[in-house]
Parts: C-alpha cells; sequence; structure tokens
C-alpha cells in the first residue's frame, strides 16, 4: 500500500484552514488523517495545495474563513461519512510574533487585532463540533502579553464540552533538523488518555542539518537568488565561521578591525549554518542578509529550505521565489504535524 492508498484507506477524516502550502497536513495525513478539505486566503498557497497529488483527493478553496460556516461542509461530510473527524489550523500567527514586542504594551491590540482569527477558527469548530481539534501557533503565543488569549482558547473549548492538553514542542524533539517551538493546543471530546512521551529537553535527538540538505548542495542544483556576490556584506559573510553570526566579526570575539558592534543587530543577521548542528528557525520573510545562510557563503535554495521543513522531496511549490519563502517559512514541518496528529487520533 502506497502513501496514497493509505490515505484514501484511513476511516479518519480532516478538515483544514488555515492550510497555507500544506505543511501541516502533509503530517496530518502522514500521522492517519485524509484531508478532505482546505481553506487559505493566499491564493498563491492553494496553488501549490493543488499541484501536489498528495491531496488530489481534497478540496481546496481560496476564500476568508469570516465567510464560512459550519453548514458549509455538510454535503462533503455526509459524502465521505468519517468514523472520526478532526479539525486541524494556524490562525495567523502575526498578533503574537515576537515582532510585536518591539511595540508597546499600550499599543499593541493584541487580543483585539483585526489579524486574529483565533475566534473565527473556534467559531467554525463550534458549528461543526468534530472529535477532535489541533490548534498551533508560535512559541511566543505564551509570552505573558497573551495570557488572555490562550485563557480564551481554553475557556472556550471547555465551554463547547471539549477536553484540552496545551503543550510547547520543539521540532527538535523529533529528529527535525531545525531549532523551532510551537505551541500546540489539542481538544478532544472523549477525556485524554495519556500524555506526549517527546518534549523533554534532555532527550532532543542529536540531529545535523547535512544529513537533510547536504544532498542538494551540488552546481546543478543553483539559483539565482541564491549568490551574494558582489552584494553590500559578501565579504563579511564570507568570514563569519559556521555556526555564528555577525558577532563574530566584533570586538567581542576578538575580531581585528571590528566591522561591527556586539548586541547593535538582529541576532540572525549574516547568520551562517553549521553543516553538523541543526538550523535555526526558517524565515518566512526574511531581509536580504538575515540567515541562516548556507556554510557556503550563500542565501539557502528552495529545496534546502523545504527540506529543512521536512517536505517530502518531490513537493511541488508554486509562485515566485519570494512567494515560496514566505509559504515554507509560515509552514509547520511536516513531521510535526505527523506526531501531533497521532497523538490527538490516539486519544479520540
Amino acid at each position: 500500500m502506497d502513501k496514497y492508498d493509505s490515505v484514501n484507506a484511513s476511516n479518519v477524516c480532516a478538515l483544514s484552514f488555515f492550510s497555507g502550502c500544506g505543511g501541516l497536513d502533509i503530517g496530518v495525513q502522514l500521522g492517519g488523517a485524509k484531508v478532505i478539505s482546505s481553506l487559505d486566503f493566499e491564493p498563491v498557497a492553494v496553488q501549490t495545495l493543488k499541484a501536489n497529488p498528495f491531496f488530489a483527493h481534497s478540496t481546496h478553496e481560496c476564500a476568508d474563513i469570516r465567510d464560512k460556516k459550519g453548514a458549509d461542509y455538510s454535503s462533503l461530510l455526509k459524502s465521505h461519512n468519517p468514523e472520526k473527524l478532526i479539525i486541524v489550523g494556524g490562525p495567523p500567527c502575526q498578533p503574537f510574533s515576537k515582532a510585536g514586542y518591539w511595540i508597546t504594551n499600550e499599543k499593541r491590540k493584541g487580543i483585539n487585532d483585526e489579524r486574529n482569527m483565533v475566534y473565527e477558527y473556534l467559531r467554525i469548530i463550534d458549528e461543526i463540533r468534530p472529535d477532535g481539534i489541533i490548534l498551533e501557533n508560535v512559541e511566543s503565543m505564551l509570552h505573558p502579553t497573551n495570557k488572555a488569549i490562550v485563557e480564551h482558547i481554553e475557556q472556550r473549548f471547555v465551554a463547547m464540552g471539549y477536553h484540552v492538553r496545551r503543550y510547547l514542542i520543539n521540532a527538535l524533539a523529533l529528529g527535525i533538523p531545525q531549532k523551532r517551538k510551537r505551541v500546540i493546543f489539542f481538544a478532544s471530546l472523549k477525556p485524554f488518555k495519556d500524555d506526549l512521551t517527546f518534549l523533554s529537553e534532555e532527550e532532543i535527538v542529536k540531529v545535523n542539518v547535512l544529513d537533510w540538505i547536504g544532498r542538494f548542495d551540488s552546481e546543478t542544483l543553483s539559483e539565482s537568488e541564491e549568490t551574494t556576490k558582489g552584494k553590500t556584506y559578501d565579504f563579511e559573510l564570507s568570514e563569519v565561521p559556521p555556526g555564528h553570526n555577525y558577532i563574530a566579526l566584533s570586538a567581542r570575539d576578538g575580531y581585528p578591525n571590528p566591522k561591527f558592534v556586539a548586541n547593535k543587530r538582529f541576532w540572525n543577521f549574516l547568520l551562517k549554518l553549521h553543516p553538523l548542528q541543526p538550523s535555526w528557525t526558517i524565515a518566512a520573510q526574511p531581509g536580504p542578509w538575515v540567515g541562516p545562510f548556507h556554510w557556503n557563503n550563500r542565501r539557502l535554495r528552495v529545496r534546502e529550505i523545504a527540506s529543512i521543513q521536512t517536505f517530502p522531496m518531490d513537493y511541488v511549490f508554486e509562485g515566485t521565489r519570494r512567494a515560496i519563502q514566505k509559504q515554507i517559512g509560515n509552514a509547520v514541518p511536516s513531521l510535526l504535524g505527523k506526531a501531533a496528529t497521532e497523538y490527538l487520533i490516539s486519544q479520540l
């Protein structure tokens, strides 16, 4: 039975919201559920979903969740008639991002931010009433400033009759070659029987990025966008040792004729991968000199950032290079989605 047959044979179906280019949805299907519907507001992300045979059995809709009702899915659910139904999604994270901390608490909108789609996600969950739910978001959602929204999510789930678990999951604990933490809320109509078993920082798998992207370091796979030759900080990038950032060129690290002052720039300025260490978080919209860069003094290639996010090697991305970077950077690592889905299904 190949991966497509096993998906079609699943008796657990999933409705996906804020689907993006499918990072979480891939994991959902690898974890044992069949994604029968996806929805996203970005046309290019929906084009990516449609371009991949892994989701050939799914309906893909480019729409705003605010315009959707639970009743819109009645006929689809009737046609599939799943034994168990789950809803998965990660509402837009801008209201909870670390970038927001540069704004004073008096000016931050937080729970009232118009980009906060959590309420819409909870609304449609309440209208559909699935057996289980995954709600994922950025680590900084747990910042004290966001306490009200975290409490609101948990209280709403309980009010709807769900049991709730919340975890901060480090992708490294799953062997994913990236330092990336995500907050995941699990909700189930049945009480949870077990706890997650891969959360211990002491048990994090030793993983290096070379094992995942080394195969793509060939001139035949080069991209025009990857070169920094002749650009502003090309020489400085070449001087940064693998595993370091611009601070390696400062007086603090003993660099002769220092180019920079430590702690005066963002930490990921001229940040360079070390082949024998995991990657830092892949950004959705990095600035021109924001890393991680490849240890060979170039920007990472599409297939490299996709592999760091554990997308399948044959996964197709639509759009411009910038649009693809945004899709991949905003995605949930697929293997994290797989582990989360396996856990949820085991509790239903």
